[in-house]
């Protein structure tokens, strides 16, 4: 869906506020946070994942290994990043989330929209694609989000956010938020 290229495109416009620090929640192979330590050389870069470290990942990054909502929120950051992450969680969990993210300037989201069309697209593909695979891409659009949701469910208050909101014909929701 081309969300790797698309958040580095978005963080790219934020330098201000990723030279404060860049933190990736739900890093999985640690691929998308081992290119934002290499945008931002000079910049701390945090991951947090249930997985171990993955081998090979850019050696100024700090693995946070283990249960996010276990762990203390960062004391200060600049940048939050979550791509195909959030739709993981039910709402109790997003209501958290959100009072985890509290202490970041800028927040950039990619999860999958919840709509029809990528349900279809994604029907097309069925025959290039395992049985695996088919069902949970179906799983996860049907966990996605549609508009207004990300913001709403992880209860940031648009007193204090500016947020700009898209879809893709691919199935992305793309969302970025920012302190006013």
């Amino acid at each position: 869906m081309g969300n790797e290229r698309q958040v580095c495109r978005t963080v790219g416009k934020f330098c201000e506020a990723a030279s404060r620090g860049v933190f990736e929640i739900g890093a999985g192979d640690g691929h998308l946070c081992g290119k934002l330590a290499r945008m931002f050389p000079e910049a701390p870069v945090a991951a947090y994942d249930l997985a171990p470290r993955p081998d090979g990942l850019e050696p100024r990054v700090k693995w946070n290994r283990g249960d996010l909502f276990t762990m203390p929120a960062p004391t200060g950051g600049g940048l939050l990043v979550a791509n195909l992450f959030l739709h993981h969680f039910e709402q109790e969990q997003l209501d958290l989330l959100g009072r985890w993210t509290e202490c970041f300037e800028v927040v950039v989201f990619n999860e999958p929209d919840r709509a029809r069309l990528p349900h279809l697209l994604g029907g097309l593909m069925h025959p290039w694609i395992n049985r695996v695979t088919r069902h949970d891409m179906h799983v996860s659009i049907t966990a996605g989000f549609s508009k207004g949701e990300i913001q709403r469910f992880l209860n940031l208050d648009p007193l204090h956010w500016q947020f700009r909101e898209s879809s893709t014909w691919r199935g992305a929701r793309r969302v970025v938020g920012y302190r006013t």
